[in-house]
């Protein structure tokens, strides 16, 4: 039997992600975190592989991803702009969760649904977060998509990879609300 949860519906119909730019100090504590990750950690998964790790990047790594990062964008001729824009979720990150998809071989669970999964943990990270009363966002950017930033940065397998980075610290200001989808105009009901 399935008991209701209206507040968590509510919360679910109203959450907001808070721009990684205006998240400011404090960030949680590995013991605030934990919590956090093991909600996470509750996400579908398909044959039970846990097709995902977690990096947790405290305040002290972010200077280095920073340089990473702007090494990176040059080598991949990006714009200084790009490359300002790329550097600023660790120049002013405060803490980061990177979660990486692991793709494990198997005959009976597609790598895709094992994507999802990496997916589904990201945005169960990313609530958690926010229903804890942090502020957080889900970002990746160019760089992540690169296969050597990724190896320096994270020290990453062929098999893994960069699903996001959730940022998580304190809520510096409220965004304003934004428009959001119409659901009617998105949904197709099917009788027979």
């Amino acid at each position: 039997m399935s008991l209701k949860n209206p507040a968590a519906l509510e919360f679910l119909q109203s959450r907001r992600s808070r721009p990684a730019k205006t998240l400011v100090a404090p960030a949680p504590t590995r013991d605030e975190l934990l919590p956090l990750l093991t909600a996470a950690a509750r996400s579908p998964d398909h044959g039970k592989l846990e097709p995902w790790r977690f990096i947790v990047l405290e305040k002290g790594a972010m200077p280095r991803l920073a340089t990473l990062t702007e090494t990176c964008g040059q080598k991949l001729g990006k714009s200084p702009e790009d490359i300002v824009k790329a550097r600023n979720q660790f120049d002013m990150g405060h803490l980061a969760v990177v979660v990486i998809e692991v793709h494990k071989p198997s005959e009976k669970i597609p790598a895709v649904e094992q994507t999802y999964s990496a997916g589904a943990v990201c945005l169960a990270l990313l609530n958690a977060a926010l229903a804890a009363g942090w502020g957080a966002n889900w970002l990746s950017g160019w760089q992540t998509h690169d296969r050597d930033f990724c190896v320096d940065a994270f020290g990453l397998a062929n098999s893994e990879r960069v699903a996001g980075l959730i940022h998580i610290a304190t809520e510096g200001t409220v965004p304003p609300e934004r428009p959001r989808p119409d659901i009617e105009a998105l949904t197709e009901w099917v009788m027979e």
